[in-house]
């Protein structure tokens, strides 16, 4: 299935000189300790929290509309502790989706309207359904599909995950095309 270009206001996004396109709607706390490695799509109203910790994000990864990505926390009798967040490369997380983990690896899909518990650690190649709920501290292994709330497996993925994500990844990317009026 070919993907329909979308269109984005030209006006409305900032191309960076690695490819990343990052809507000038989207909060980006603590911009100097967040690094997008490229041809990355951050949408409008996302909010990434690079002032609690480190926030690294991979190449061809598209954080969906309304989305928060926040470093983990740990809390310890002197105060909290914040985590570095390390997102790998060929990740899709879709709209209003919370991101409160310790790590994703590569090849992720993350769903919509999903919360993704704190300290969470989302191995490569797994997805998560649409409208999961993942308890804090939760492991999802490689090639698994979880949904439910709390999250539990209920499936296993193919051995071409990889493939297709990195697939739906670039060929999004591709179709998000500048348009010089308003839309």
């Amino acid at each position: 299935m070919e993907l329909q270009d979308e269109f984005y206001n030209n006006a409305q996004y900032i191309e960076t000189a690695s490819g990343n396109k990052v809507s000038r709607q989207s909060v980006l706390c603590g911009s100097q300790n967040i690094v997008i490695n490229g041809k990355t799509v951050i949408m409008t109203n996302c909010v990434i929290r690079g002032d609690l910790a480190n926030v690294r994000i991979g190449r061809h990864c598209i954080i969906g509309k309304n989305s928060v990505i926040r470093p983990a926390f740990k809390k310890f009798s002197k105060g909290v502790a914040f985590f570095p967040l390390h997102i790998g490369d060929h990740v899709l997380i879709e709209e209003d989706s919370i991101v409160n983990a310790a790590q994703i690896g590569s090849f992720v899909h993350i769903g919509k309207n999903c919360v993704i518990g704190r300290r969470s650690v989302l191995k490569d190649c797994c997805a998560i359904a649409d409208n999961t709920i993942l308890p804090p501290e939760s492991v999802i292994p490689p090639f698994t599909l979880y949904s439910g709330s709390p999250g539990k497996m209920i499936a296993e993925l193919p051995d071409c995950t990889q493939d297709l994500m990195c697939d739906i990844t670039v060929s999004y990317y591709q179709h998000f095309k500048p348009h010089g009026k308003g839309k």
